[in-house]
């Protein structure tokens, strides 16, 4: 428990560090609040990947995400971290995410700490979310609308191949090889994910997008 805490002492500095960077940003340049909040988001998926590393224990990860979601209603109230929170439209992203990476953490330690059911969700979150974000801005091909949010089959595109090319390089690391039976499984994966990520809207995704990864991995007993 000593190296636990050892270990959410120096994570929380590297979150708050982290965000400190991103009001850094947003308050001495011309950067939009979108870059410097898909920032944020790619550095939180990348420091949420070292918990299986240091931390032994879901109590350890629930402080933790416990902390920075008080951390974050307490921005929304009182309007601090602009870089992440000025946005033009209602989202509860940011409050969703740390209960999504405990949901994951969670799911890990039941799946007998597969790694796979820990890097895929997060992976997948921190990378193909803000591509499909992005690229679909870039390019806003074959824009549509679902609950009140636009989405683009750019943008879709984007986080389909993100996805997959994610979930094949994690199926090759942990398993040296891979079947074409696994290729289909992890094609499946990815679609499901790019359709839950299409309806999700005001945010929902960081929490919808995990869980729809880690259920459908668990319909695959292959991967």
């Amino acid at each position: 428990m000593t190296n636990d805490l050892f270990a959410i002492t120096w994570l929380s500095a590297c979150f708050l560090g982290l965000f400190g960077v991103s009001e850094l940003i947003h308050r001495t340049t011309s950067v939009k609040v979108e870059h410097t909040r898909k920032l944020v988001h790619f550095g939180t998926g990348v420091l949420t990947l070292l918990f299986p590393v240091f931390l032994t224990s879901s109590w350890s990860v629930l402080v933790l995400c416990a902390s920075f979601a008080v951390i974050l209603l307490l921005s929304l109230k009182y309007k601090f971290l602009p870089s992440i929170n000025a946005i033009d439209r209602e989202s509860h992203g940011s409050i969703l995410y740390p209960l999504s990476v405990y949901s994951c953490f969670l799911v890990y330690e039941y799946q007998d700490f597969d790694r796979m059911f820990f890097y895929a969700p997060i992976l997948v979150l921190a990378i193909a979310d803000p591509m499909a974000a992005l690229l679909g801005k870039r390019w806003p091909k074959g824009k549509f609308t679902l609950r009140k949010d636009s989405k683009t089959l750019m943008g879709c595109s984007a986080f389909f191949g993100s996805a997959l090319v994610i979930l094949t390089g994690l199926c090759l690391w942990f398993n040296k090889e891979i079947s074409l039976e696994q290729i289909y499984q992890l094609i499946l994966v990815s679609l499901g994910a790019t359709l839950v990520e299409s309806v999700s809207g005001k945010g929902s995704d960081n929490l919808t997008i995990p869980l729809s990864v880690v259920l459908l991995l668990s319909l695959f007993a292959s991967l």
